[in-house]
Order: structure tokens, then C-alpha cells, then sequence
């Protein structure tokens, strides 16, 4: 994730570890059990724990890694018999008979069968049935069936029953059931089913089902059903299952549950992929009615809202869990669980009209196929793969392929419009490096293609998906769209990800040191409402300029290049250069025309000048210098230089820079600096009507209209911006202290001032003192600026002392430990004696610089339990009111106070939320730049601590697997060998802080998501929801309050823009929509629950609405409640007085994250060895009461702890 950067230090990102934890007992209870329709077993521990206690310690460690399902070991029975057989095992105990043959093994147990074939089939029974053949069938059984063949075909049941098929067939039922096969089978549904099929197939529904198939198959409904198939299978239902296969396997029924195989190894519902742990269990929780409540409120907020429960919620979906089992990996894909559905658009607000850069596609009428290619021999390089199939295509296009224009992923899939003129066929073509020189010197390159048929695209599904018929969004469909209008780009453009860039889509911009930016367009396919639509958005990222490696060098260094080049390199410049330089690719310009191609691997130790190789076998060595002499005539000037390296460290070859120039089109992947990022963020802002202008360019410049590829696909794509139905939520009233002369405040344009207002809860600071970094800045103009800054907060409402505890300090910077601790027992000198702690620290930095900074944090919230607020020198001389202002905002959060609330929180009119006590939770990962491989993820978690106000936020971090996405630390349970199993976790310990700075426990759960990106909906929800439940089991075994996980994007490319930029009344003064804009129609998706709310005025440039995607909703929020919840929210963070554009608890989690980095990852090698002694100690003390946390990932060394929060720290909202 990319760090934002700090525009002052006031205002910097600062974050949190541990939270403050109730140390009341309790009662003994514990979780790991599975969530279903009954609660959570106990895990049987010791001592007080429950809703009474809670740990500041570790929380243990995540054990998930590979295994298979549901066994650990040899199954055994209970005193049973055994025999041994030539060819088969018998085992039968009290509860479970096991027989093991020689190519197929049958279990069966008291309440679970189980049946393992020979060529792989598995079968597990009861309300979680599973089928697994040999070609990779599968059916899982329940109230949400699943069938899944050979050839993709798909069923699942429920009440909205859905069946895929190889070419293309489906089948969904609820109140209409309709089936559409690939031969022109029709099914239509209703009170009289009937079915008539390709080869004279006849189904006929009622009471009593028939079914007659083309080779003799019959199927036959009612009470007793049966079924016989084609080679002589048969099963017949009821109270006794009975299966007959064509090799004589029988199955005799029950009530099957489940069981193990004699392996020991469980089912895998995802045998295809890695053996994974069993998932979780997701139920609907129960909504009990809170005390008190209404009973008209209880019945309607525990009331459905529609017959459409089968995609709507999942009611009672079974994914058994072990009881034991505590955490779980989620499969790839879990698509058995179905997202909310959009329980109607929203009405609040004044409607209005806003474009989106989203562009109609029209959806193609061709029969699309694809493709395997295997290309001989492998390269890695998509661009190669590119070239080699560019070329098969001109020479073999009207005499091989049909006379078909294909569409290549650039790996191993080949689409076409049509079929080719074969199933498979070979090929073989001869690439020529155009850039190596005169013709006879050129490398040729010969490659073998494979292209071998693999299946139809289906574009039915996608019509289907896209018209709100079909649950699952065809993926596959959607990809193939993508890569056929990704073709033309791509062969114009260079592209990153899904972007593409070029030197003349616009002026190329200077960065420094060697960097430059480009401009280009971001391009995707998304289903939505509308039908189709491509998302166009401009971009600008930075690429390494192509020049000369010397001159490269020059501009890295920042020097003059008489300075840099008449002199060696210091080590700190080299490790400098050779961190810059590795992985780059570049071309050598001594040898004429012929202009080879290299990447970088290093730098040599050695000066060019004392560089030797080999020439010969008797091992002559010749110097570079010789050689570049000898056979190109070159004259090496700069001799005391090191050589580029190039190839591998067994036969390095060596190049000297200034024969080397780096090639046009490299993006650069490593950090940027504060110059470099402060350069690029001034190229990529643009006014909306500029951006607005830019994207029908682009859309223009591309001309899809006369794309071949899309030509050939039948893919049209509009050059019209959509024009989309919007609403202005009114921004909500505010509420402050009594005593000012304005007691509540509406905000106007999204934002007010603190101008006749007190702040609702002024906190108190009897005891403060300074500490000064700035040499400059005299000891007197440090107390006067700490001395107006204390009146500031006076005025704000907060009862501040006028004097510190003892004088400013000035300190130098490279000596901030010591400083720190010497100013703090100096100053603990005179407060211990009147037995009183030092409330705050007001710190003076030189600048934004992160090393000292992060120290700085580090120490005082990590080692000296102090609350510390940070101001840059600038604002010490300027001394601006509005600066002053905003800096008390900060500290009263910090040390306990409130700035606002909202009116309806007090007068319990927030729907939902007001009617019990409510927990309302953000989350966030943010991951080390790319490069950092061994840095970990840090993953922070915060919640509401205050009800009905939501305002105040107690926040815990922990560092995690490098770039692990899911939040390892949400619930664990720790061993103890003393008082056995301890359960733990960020949501436990806020959930207790919860009900001790309330009294209550919640009674609903909100949990906004940051960071997540579509791949990963359902891997998140899966894991994290899961461990919410065991989390509220762990407290109480029957505490599931009902939980609504909401993911929040931000980074997304939909643009919002006034329809009328001239219009006044539909814009801000930066020109962009009105904060309030809520968008939940056409650009949204066909059918789930999800909305693009732009919550904040802009400032500069275009805003970006957040997009909240609802996974999961046991609350019933109307699609007004949720909005207007959201929104409201954004205008009660605490640093400003403005409305922000991401809801405040998914930011304050992001800025807890932030300032966790800080102290696992100074920037400086000074530094890192206190950090490091620090994390250390941290790690030598874990698992007492206040160790860090962190989290081991399977196969990897253990992420190194954070450093443990001081308790006075972290019970406030010190990141802010």
C-alpha cells in the first residue's frame, strides 16, 4: 500500500498498537467451534476470562497452513474387530465400520458416511453432502447444492436453484425456473414443469416427476425417488438412499454426517488445488431483541426483506469446521456463499445528474472459443510471446486460422470469434531481432506453437448475469472482452497492469534523479447495471529516463558531473547507484548498429581499470580496458569506475557504463522520493473538467470503433460518457459543548470552522512540557508558540495549564533517545512527588523527515508511555490561527476528549444504530512498497468505544506475512501451559473494551474493510468473518450479535463529474460534484448491494468517491440507512473540520497501520539498531502481559513483533 504523504507534521498519520482491555473476571469461556445453527462450542480453559478479562499480550500465532480437510491422522474405532484380507483391509468398531478393498476404500460411520473410489470418487453425506468423481466432478449437498463436472458443468440448489453445463446449457430455478441448453433445449418452470430436449429428451414436473433421457434414462419423482441411468446406475431417495454403479459399487443410505477417510485425510471440497484446512461455518446469526427495545422494533429489525433469500444471505449455509480448528485458509474461490442483493435503490437527497467515465459496451452476438498455446521453447517475456504469435498470425492467417484475427493473453490462451479450422494443430516461426544490427548479423529465433482447442465462451451467462438473472459473474466471459480490447493498446502502448503508457500521450514531466513521468489510460470491462461498460481513466506513473548510464548516474547522485566523474565512487554512492541500476535494462552503443540488450545485476567491486577475464582455455587473462581496445577500438575514459554486471555470478559479463544507455519504456518499481512524489502528484492533478476533457480524447485517440479486434469480437464501445442518477445526501447537524455560542452546526459545503464552538468534551492537560529539534528556534519563541498554542486549546473548550511542568529542551536531532528519556525523567522528577503523570509533549521538528520522526513515536508511545503532538518549524514562526486551531483538535482526541457528535447520535435517531449499543469497527492492511520483500504487512483494527456517540476509536495493530492480505490476528487462541487454551485477538480485547467503557455489550457489528480488492471478497469474508463469531463466542457461547461487513474502495477509477461544469449550484469551488453525491444506480453493480458515495468537498484536483461493496449484512440495512450511516459518519474525524472521503473508522485503521511501521521500520541504519534492539526486547518478553504482536506464517521465519504500547497511551486516540 502506498504511504500518503504528510503535508505537515500536524497533520501526519499516526497509529496505534494495543487497546484498553477490561482486567475484570468472568466467566470460563472459550471457541473454536463451528458457527453453524447452533453456537460455537466452549474451548475448556482456566481461569477468568470471558466479558471480564483481556490481554495486552501476544495473540499467539495463526496455524494455517497446508493440509487437507478434516482428519489428522489413522481413523480408529472404539473395541471393535479387525481381519486382513490378500486383497482388502477390514476394520469394524462400535461407532464406525471401515473396509479397505483393493482399488476402491468404503467407510461408514455411525452418522457419517463416507465412499472412496477407485479413480478418486469421494462421497460425504448428510446436510453437507460431497461427490467427487474422476474427472473432477463434484456435488455438495445441503440446502445449497452444488454439482460440478468434467467440463465445468455447475448445479446449485437451494430456493433459487442454478445448473451450468459444458457448452453452455443452465438451468435457474426460485418461482420461474427456466433451463436453456446448447442444442436448443428448453425448460420452463412453474406449476407444470416441462422439459423437452436435443435427442428427444421429455421431462414433466407436479407431484410426480418424470424424466426420460436419450440412451434409456429415467428419473422419477415424489416420495420415493429413483433414478436409472445409462450403464446401468440407479438410486433411489427416500428413507434409504440406495446407489448402483456400473462396476457393481453400492452405497446404502442413512442419515450420513460425515466421517474420515482410512487415510486420515478429510474431505477437499478444492482437491484440485493445495490441500487446504476446512472452512468455516457462515449462519445468519440470530437477532435477539435488546432490552428494552420496542417490540415493534425487535419484530422489524429481525424481519426479511425479500423472497429472494437464496442470493440474498445465505441462510443456514453449511461449511463445517472443525471444533478445534480455530483459524482457516479460504480457498481460492468460495463461491458457494452469495453477496447481499441490493435491497432497492435509495431515495434520500436531491436527486441530480453526474457523468462517470464509464463508456456502454455492447455486448458481442459471436460464439467465442479459446484456445491453449504451448510455445517452445518457454520464455517468460509476455512481449516475446506477443511477437511470436503476431508473426504465426501474418503468415498463417488466411491458409491456417481461417482467416480469423485472434486475441492473445500474452501466456498460454488464444480467443477466437468462431472456431478455427481445427481441434489442434502445430506451427513453426522464426523471430528476427530487428535490433541487432545489419541483416546478416541479426539472432534469428525458431519457436514450435502448439494452439489446441479448450473450451466455448459462453456470452449467454454473461447476458444473463448483466440482467440480473444469474448470481455469479461469468468471469470468464468478462476476460475474454478485456483481452480483446486490450489487443490494440497493447500493440501501441506500453503496458503496466491494466494500464497503458506512452511518451506521446502527453508532455513528458522531469522527476529527478533520473525519473520521468508518462501519461497514460487505465482500461477495464466491468459488468454493471447499464449493461457492459468500459471504465476509461487517465493515469501517470514514473518511468526511468533513457539516457546514457553515465549521464543516469550523474542526475541520481544530484551532482555536478565534473564533481561525480573525476573521482571514485564513495561506498554510500555506490550502494546507491547499485540499487537504482539492478534490474534495469540497457543497450550497448559501442558496436554501431548492432545495439544488444542487457539487464543489469550489479556492479562490480573493482574499478573498471582492474577488471580481467578469461580468454582463452589455458586461462589468459585479458583487462577490459584490453579488450574494448582491441576489438571494438573504443577507449574506456573513466577507468576508476565500476562495470555494469550483467548475466548470472558463474559467468558475469562486464560492461562499462559509459558504453551502456538505458531503453526507452521501463517503469520504475521502487519508492519515490518526497521530490519525486511531490513532482508526480503535481503532474497527475487535474481539475475535473480538464480530466473530463482528457478521457473523451483518450476515448477518441483509441477509435474503437475501427479496432480490428474489437471488430472482429462485434464488441462496440460508446464515446459518450454515461449519464448517471444521482442524489445529494443533506450533510447532518453537529453537536458541541453548551457553553459556546453555537451549540450545534450544520456544515455547509462539507466543511465548517471552530469559530463561537466549544468542542462537546474538552479533555484536560495539567502537566505538559516541549522538547525542540530546531537549532535556530530560541528557547523563547518555543515557550511563546507552546504558550498560544495552550490558549488555542482553552478556547476550544479543553481546560489546558498556561506553563509547562519545566522548560523547553533543545536537543539535536541524531540524539533524540537520549533527549527524550533525559527530558522525561527531568520532568517525572517533580510530578512523582505529587504523585501525577505528564499528560503531553509538544515536539518542534526540523521537517517532515520520517527517520526522526518515527523515533520519535516510537520511543515515546513504546517506551515511555507518553502522548506526544508533533509541529514543524515552519508553523512555529507563522503561528496561524487555523493552525493552531486544527493542532487542538488532535490533542484533545489524544488525550481523551471529543471534538463532535452527531445530533441523531445523541437523540437516538440513527436507524439501526441507536435502537441498541452498537460496535462499529474499521480495518486495514497496508503492505511494504515493492522491493521491501522482507518487510512484513502490518495489519490494524479499530472500534468505536463510545455509544450512542460512535465517535471515540480504541485501535490495535499487529505485523503479519509479508503482503498477507487477511487479518491473521482477529482471533486466536494461545496456549497456556498453566491454565490451558487462552482465547485472544484484536476483536475480543475491542469487544471487551467495549462493554467496560459502556457497560453494554454490542448488540450489532458494522466492520468497514479498507483495502480490499475484488479478487479477494470472498477469501476476506470467509476468514475474517469467521473470526469475528468465534471472537463474540469466545466471551459468551450463545454471542453472535448480527454483523454487516461492508469493504471500502478507494482505489478504483470511476470518476464523478458535474454534468454542468458551469452550473454554480451543482459544484464545489474546486469544481467538483457536491459532497453528499451518492450514486446506487447504472454504474453500480447488476445485482448486489453497493453504492459510490464522494462524502468530501474537493480541494484539488478530481475527487474520487469511496465505493463501499456490502458482503454481508445480518442488520437488514435499508439502502438509505446504510448511505446515510456512511455519510454521516464522515463528518465526525477528529483532525479537521471537514467531511472526509472515506468512512473515519477505515481511516483511523489506515492511520494506525501507518505509525505502526514506524516503529518496525526506521529509515535510517542508526536508527534500525534501536529498532531492532527494541523489537528484540519485545520478542524476548512476548507472550506477557503488553508483548508485541505478530504473526507466523507456515514456512516462513516468524514476522518480527511490534514493540508493545505503554496502557496510558493506547486507551486513547493517540494516531490521530
Amino acid at each position: 500500500m502506498v504511504r500518503k504523504r504528510r503535508t505537515d507534521l500536524a497533520g501526519s498519520s499516526e497509529g496505534s498498537q494495543n487497546a484498553p482491555i477490561s482486567q475484570e473476571s468472568g466467566s470460563s469461556r472459550g471457541s473454536g467451534g463451528p458457527l453453524g445453527s447452533q453456537p460455537p462450542q466452549a474451548v475448556q480453559q482456566q481461569g477468568g476470562r470471558g466479558w471480564g478479562s483481556g490481554r495486552g499480550g501476544p495473540i499467539g500465532n495463526p496455524q494455517h497452513g497446508q493440509g487437507g480437510g478434516r482428519g489428522g491422522g489413522h481413523n480408529q474405532g472404539r473395541g471393535g474387530r479387525s481381519g486382513r484380507g490378500s486383497e482388502g483391509q477390514q476394520y469394524r468398531g462400535t461407532e464406525g465400520q471401515q473396509y479397505r478393498g483393493g482399488e476402491g476404500q468404503q467407510y461408514r460411520g455411525g452418522e457419517g458416511q463416507q465412499y472412496r473410489g477407485g479413480e478418486g470418487q469421494q462421497y460425504r453425506g448428510s446436510e453437507g453432502q460431497h461427490y467427487r468423481g474422476g474427472e473432477g466432478q463434484q456435488y455438495r449437498g445441503g440446502e445449497g447444492q452444488q454439482y460440478r463436472g468434467g467440463e465445468g458443468q455447475q448445479y446449485r440448489g437451494g430456493e433459487g436453484q442454478q445448473y451450468r453445463g459444458g457448452e453452455g446449457q443452465q438451468y435457474r430455478g426460485g418461482e420461474g425456473q427456466q433451463y436453456r441448453g446448447g442444442e436448443g433445449q428448453q425448460y420452463r418452470g412453474g406449476e407444470g414443469q416441462q422439459y423437452r430436449g436435443g435427442e428427444g429428451q421429455q421431462y414433466r414436473g407436479g407431484e410426480g416427476q418424470q424424466y426420460r433421457g436419450g440412451e434409456g434414462q429415467q428419473y422419477r419423482g415424489g416420495e420415493g425417488q429413483q433414478y436409472r441411468g445409462g450403464e446401468g446406475q440407479q438410486y433411489r431417495g427416500g428413507e434409504g438412499q440406495q446407489y448402483h454403479g456400473g462396476e457393481g459399487q453400492q452405497f446404502p443410505g442413512g442419515h450420513p454426517v460425515g466421517g474420515n477417510t482410512p487415510s486420515g485425510r478429510g474431505v477437499d471440497p478444492y482437491a484440485a488445488g493445495p490441500s487446504r484446512p476446512p472452512l468455516p461455518e457462515l449462519h445468519q446469526a440470530t437477532q435477539t431483541p435488546y432490552k428494552g427495545q420496542p417490540a415493534s422494533l425487535a419484530e422489524a429489525s429481525s424481519s426479511g426483506t425479500s423472497e429472494l433469500a437464496l442470493t440474498e444471505q445465505v441462510q443456514n449455509l453449511s461449511l463445517q469446521a472443525e471444533p478445534e480448528a480455530s483459524q482457516a485458509i479460504v480457498p481460492a474461490s468460495s463461491k458457494s456463499i452469495r453477496f447481499p442483493l441490493r435491497p432497492g435503490k435509495g431515495k434520500n437527497g436531491t436527486k441530480c445528474v453526474v457523468k462517470a467515465n464509464h463508456f456502454f459496451a455492447e455486448l458481442p452476438k459471436k460464439d467465442l472459443h479459446q484456445y491453449d498455446v504451448s510455445i517452445t521453447p518457454e520464455v517468460a517475456s509476455r512481449g516475446v510471446n506477443r511477437a511470436v504469435m503476431k508473426e504465426l498470425v501474418n503468415v498463417f492467417k488466411e491458409s491456417h486460422l481461417g482467416g480469423r484475427l485472434p486475441a492473445y493473453d500474452g501466456r498460454k490462451s488464444l480467443y477466437t470469434a468462431g472456431p478455427l479450422p481445427f481441434t489442434s494443430s502445430e506451427f513453426h516461426v522464426t523471430l528476427v531481432d530487428e535490433g541487432d544490427g545489419t541483416a546478416a548479423e541479426r539472432r534469428q529465433r525458431n519457436f514450435r506453437i502448439v494452439i489446441k482447442l479448450a473450451a466455448r465462451a459462453d456470452l449467454h451467462h454473461l447476458g444473463m448475469f448483466l440482467a440480473g438473472q444469474q448470481a455469479d459473474a461469468p468471469q470468464e466471459a468478462l476476460q475474454v472482452l478485456d483481452i480483446v480490447l486490450r489487443e490494440m493498446p497493447t500493440s501501441r502502448y506500453f503496458p503496466v497492469g491494466r494500464s497503458f503508457y506512452s511518451p506521446d500521450l502527453g508532455r513528458r514531466q522531469t522527476l529527478g534523479e533520473g525519473l520521468e513521468s508518462w501519461r497514460g489510460f487505465y482500461q477495464s470491462i466491468r459488468p454493471t447495471q447499464m449493461g457492459l461498460s468500459l471504465n476509461i481513466d487517465m493515469s501517470s506513473t514514473a518511468f526511468i529516463e533513457p539516457l546514457p548510464v553515465l549521464e543516469f548516474v550523474i542526475h541520481l547522485l544530484n551532482r555536478e558531473a565534473r564533481d561525480v566523474l573525476s573521482r571514485p565512487l564513495s561506498d554510500s554512492d555506490r550502494v546507491k547507484i547499485k540499487k537504482a541500476l539492478r534490474g534495469v535494462k540497457v543497450e550497448v552503443t559501442h558496436r554501431g548498429n548492432m545495439r544488444r540488450k542487457y539487464r543489469i545485476s550489479g556492479l562490480t567491486s573493482q574499478a573498471t581499470r582492474e577488471l580481467t577475464f578469461p580468454v582463452d582455455e589455458r586461462g589468459t587473462l585479458k583487462t577490459v580496458v584490453q579488450y574494448f581496445q582491441e576489438t571494438y577500438g573504443f577507449t574506456i575514459q573513466h577507468t576508476n569506475w565500476p562495470c555494469l554486471q550483467v548475466g548470472n555470478q558463474q559467468r558475469p559479463n562486464y560492461l562499462p557504463m559509459e558504453v551502456c544507455k538505458i531503453v526507452e519504456g521501463q517503469r520504475y518499481l521502487k519508492r519515490l522520493n518526497e521530490r519525486q512524489l511531490t513532482a508526480l502528484l503535481r503532474v497527475t492533478c487535474q481539475r475535473p473538467n480538464d480530466r473530463e476533457r482528457d478521457i473523451e480524447q483518450t476515448v477518441h485517440h483509441n477509435a474503437y470503433h475501427n479496432d480490428p479486434y474489437a471488430k472482429e469480437f462485434g464488441i462496440k464501445i460508446s464515446d459518450k460518457l454515461a449519464t448517471v442518477e444521482a442524489r445529494i445526501l443533506p450533510p447532518p447537524w453537529l453537536k458541541y459543548h453548551e457553553t459556546g455560542r453555537e451549540k450545534d452546526c450544520l456544515p455547509r459545503v462539507g466543511q465548517w470552522n471552530m469559530m463561537n464552538k466549544k468542542m462537546v468534551n474538552g479533555a484536560r492537560v495539567n502537566n505538559w512540557s516541549c522538547i525542540n529539534f530546531v537549532r535556530h528556534i530560541q528557547d523563547s519563541v518555543t515557550l511563546n508558540f507552546c504558550q498560544e498554542l495552550a490558549q488555542m486549546c482553552r478556547t476550544s473548550g479543553m481546560e489546558f495549564a498556561a506553563e509547562p511542568v519545566i522548560p523547553p529542551m533543545f536537543a539535536r536531532p541524531e540524539q533524540v533517545e537520549r533527549a527524550l528519556k533525559t527530558h522525561y525523567h527531568d520532568a517525572m522528577s517533580i510530578l512523582r512527588q505529587q504523585q501525577k503523570e505528564l499528560d503531553l509533549l509538544i515536539v518542534i521538528l526540523p521537517d517532515s523527515n520520517g527517520s526522526l520522526y518515527g523515533d520519535l513515536k516510537r520511543i515515546c508511545e513504546t517506551e515511555l508511555g507518553l502522548v506526544s503532538q508533533c509541529c514543524l518549524a515552519k508553523h512555529v514562526y507563522k503561528g496561524s490561527k487555523q493552525y493552531l486551531a486544527n493542532v487542538s483538535l488532535k490533542i484533545n482526541v489524544k488525550v481523551g476528549g471529543r471534538n463532535t457528535v452527531l445530533v441523531d447520535a445523541i437523540s437516538r435517531r440513527i436507524p439501526l444504530v441507536s435502537d441498541r449499543p452498537t460496535i462499529i469497527f474499521g480495518a486495514d492492511v497496508t503492505h511494504p512498497h515493492p522491493g521491501e520483500d522482507s518487510c512484513p504487512s502490518i495489519a490494524a483494527v479499530v472500534a468505536s468505544q463510545d455509544w450512542p456517540e460512535v465517535t471515540k476509536y480504541a485501535g490495535l495493530v499487529c505485523a503479519q506475512a509479508h503482503r498477507q492480505e487477511l487479518i491473521q490476528d482477529l482471533f486466536k487462541i494461545d496456549p497456556d501451559p498453566k491454565r490451558g487454551n487462552s482465547p485472544g485477538g484484536m476483536i475480543r480485547e475491542l469487544l471487551i473494551s467495549f462493554k467496560k467503557a459502556t457497560g453494554d455489550k454490542p448488540q450489532r457489528i458494522i466492520f468497514y474493510r479498507d483495502g480490499v480488492s475484488e479478487g479477494q471478497f470472498y477469501q476476506v469474508l470467509f476468514y475474517e468473518l469467521d473470526a469475528i463469531r468465534k471472537a463474540c463466542a469466545s466471551l459468551e457461547p450463545d454471542y453472535q450479535p448480527p454483523v454487516t461487513f461492508v469493504v471500502v474502495q478507494k482505489r478504483h477509477h470511476t470518476r464523478l463529474f458535474a454534468n454542468n461544469h458551469r452550473d454554480q449550484q451543482s459544484v464545489d469551488r474546486s469544481g467538483n460534484i457536491l459532497p453528499g453525491t451518492v450514486v446506487d444506480t447504472k454504474i453500480c453493480h447488476p445485482t448486489e448491494f453497493d453504492f459510490y458515495l464522494c462524502s468530501h468537498a474537493g480541494i484539488q484536483g478530481t475527487s474520487r468517491p469511496a465505493h463501499y461493496h456490502v458482503l454481508w449484512d445480518e442488520n437488514k440495512f435499508t439502502a438509505d440507512g446504510l448511505q446515510t450511516l456512511t455519510n454521516n459518519l464522515c463528518y465526525t474525524y477528529a483532525r479537521c473540520t471537514r467531511s472526509v472521503s472515506i468512512v473515519p473508522p477505515a481511516y483511523y485503521a489506515h492511520l494506525a497501520a501507518f505509525r505502526a511501521r514506524f516503529y518496525m521500520e526506521p529509515e535510517t541504519s542508526d536508527s534500525g539498531s534501536v529498532a531492532s534492539a527494541a523489537a528484540g526486547r519485545a520478542a524476548a518478553a512476548g507472550g506477557g502481559a503488553g508483548g508485541g504482536r505478530s504473526t507466523r506464517t507456515p514456512g516462513v521465519g516468524a514476522v518480527r513483533p511490534l514493540p508493545a504500547l505503554k496502557d496510558n497511551v493506547k486507551r486513547v486516540m493517540f494516531y490521530c
